[in-house]
């Protein structure tokens, strides 16, 4: 007889938190706790790149790499992390708090699976995990198959252009959930939409709704003269088959690397096959936005209660003036609008249109940071925050575009 007593089997560590110090993140503890129980571990940095080349590592599924803005000055490290892991077959949830966006962009090109803001929404981590275990379980993302489109379509859709007249106003946002909201803007015929980033160096579309970039959209705009339906239909994407979704090519490509006739040749494209067009456009003036233009039957031009919005506004109208385009189809969006009690910034809203010879069409909220968070976890508000007063001035905006074009159908 044995004098030695059975020992209990030790949980299998299926996962590990890499950070400086984990005590910095006690929301991510707990999180992980009531994820995985005792099936995780913690590793510094330097630790991680060791333990990757341990027996252990063979069984990891995942690792959540948690920073913070200190960290930014070990971004390198942070990259051969995630390159490490990823040569592992193991996935990596980014967790970062106050990181800058230029940072993050970086390490999720390097290959990170998921992101998720610190500190911890409720019971996204538990999602993350979730979307990171089905990665292996499905081939190809419900989100990412190309439609099938019909071939001699005529549609004659309508384009709905959105342009920032600065950085950061909010031109994406509003051309995402616009062509989101107007994807739903009527339950019983819902209208077909096609959304196209044509900011070729900085377009964030893909971003905004988790979406890859693949190397076909490139392709496609390189070639549009042999372009069909079956081309054009390969470079889309579906977004929770309501959407259809012409991303930003996977590089950082020259602006002029399509001209106007390649433009002409994807709208038309686009307007056959779909009601609804609405396309995100660079802040910058190219030598093809006169053909979106020409194109727009609306079109967004969206600036913030501040100088610089001022100025490129009266720049922005003086260049087309000078080119004698359709300046008639501009309609000028004031991003963040002062609330209703705020007397004073409504009266500076007032005097800087009058400065500027305008008229402000549309005044939309500021959302605050649930807008950022749905940004980063890449979900339009109506699914991340339908509550959300932004949300509900896009909902509004849709119905009223949908309403007047289902007019203008019944007149002809």
């Amino acid at each position: 007889m044995s004098s030695s007593m059975p020992q209990p089997e030790t949980a299998p560590i299926v996962a590990c938190t890499i950070s400086r110090d984990v005590q910095n993140f006690d929301l991510l503890i707990e999180d992980m706790e009531d994820a995985l129980g005792e099936n995780w571990g913690d590793l510094g940095f330097a630790e991680a790149l060791a333990f990757f080349g341990q027996p252990e590592a063979e069984g990891m599924e995942f690792v959540a790499l948690a920073m913070d803005e200190t960290d930014e000055d070990n971004l390198i490290l942070m990259a051969e992390i995630i390159t490490q892991a990823k040569a592992r077959d193991i996935k990596v949830i980014l967790i970062a708090e106050d990181m800058t966006p230029a940072a993050l962009h970086s390490l999720l090109r390097k290959g990170a699976d998921e992101f998720v803001p610190y500190p911890l929404p409720e019971g996204e981590l538990a999602q993350a995990i979730t979307r990171v275990r089905k990665k292996d379980e499905v081939a190809a993302p419900e989100v990412s198959h190309a439609p099938q489109l019909k071939a001699g379509a005529q549609k004659d859709g309508a384009v709905i252009v959105v342009h920032g007249l600065a950085g950061g106003t909010g031109s994406t946002t509003m051309a995402v959930n616009l062509a989101w909201e107007l994807a739903h803007a009527d339950k019983n015929n819902p209208p077909s939409v096609c959304l196209l980033d044509l900011d070729l160096q900085f377009g964030s579309v893909a971003t905004f709704l988790d979406l890859p970039r693949r190397e076909v959209v490139y392709e496609m705009l390189s070639d549009t003269e042999d372009m069909d339906e079956e081309s054009f239909g390969q470079a889309l994407l579906t977004y929770e088959d309501r959407l259809q979704v012409l991303t930003a090519p996977s590089d950082m490509l020259p602006l002029d690397l399509i001209s106007s006739e390649d433009i002409n040749r994807v709208l038309d494209m686009a307007r056959n096959q779909f009601d609804y067009v609405v396309i995100d456009m660079p802040s910058t003036l190219v030598q093809w936005s006169e053909a979106v233009l020409n194109a727009a039957h609306i079109y967004f031009a969206m600036l913030e209660l501040d100088m610089r919005c001022a100025q490129n506004t009266l720049r922005f109208k003086r260049a087309l003036q000078s080119e004698e385009l359709p300046v008639e189809k501009l309609r000028y969006v004031l991003n963040r609008a002062p609330k209703f009690t705020d007397l004073n910034a409504k009266g500076r809203v007032k005097r800087m249109a009058e400065s500027l010879g305008i008229s402000i069409d549309l005044q939309l909220p500021d959302g605050g940071k649930p807008i950022t968070q749905a940004n980063d976890h890449g979900l339009p508000l109506a699914n991340s925050a339908p509550k959300s007063p932004l949300r509900k001035e896009l909902m509004k905006l849709a119905a009223s575009i949908n309403d007047l074009k289902s007019d203008e159908a019944q007149a002809a």
